[in-house]
């Protein structure tokens, strides 16, 4: 077993309330969450108004579907126009 473990911090520029941030941050996370049926919470910054880290996993029987995923994930967050990528962290942990 493998689990590809995927730790993303965004910039919400358009967020001027920590209320403002939360609609398009549960907004994102459920979006994929039924794209690519993936474990994703907001894990981190969640009292900061125009920051939020976002945990995301994916587990699978080989590596690189594993880290294919993860990267897809990447790819869509990058092309999202809600949320600017800051920071990124990838990891695949084998079970």
């Amino acid at each position: 077993m493998v689990i590809g473990s995927l730790t993303v911090t965004v910039h919400v520029p358009e967020s001027h309330s920590l209320k403002e941030k939360r609609q398009v941050v549960q907004s994102l996370v459920a979006r994929l969450r039924r794209t690519f049926n993936i474990a994703v919470a907001e894990v981190g910054d969640q009292d900061t108004w125009q920051l939020a880290t976002i945990g995301i996993a994916c587990v699978s029987g080989e590596a690189r579907h594993a880290d294919e995923m993860c990267q897809k994930v990447l790819r869509h967050l990058e092309n999202e126009g809600e949320a600017q990528i800051t920071r990124s962290r990838f990891e695949l942990i084998h079970a």
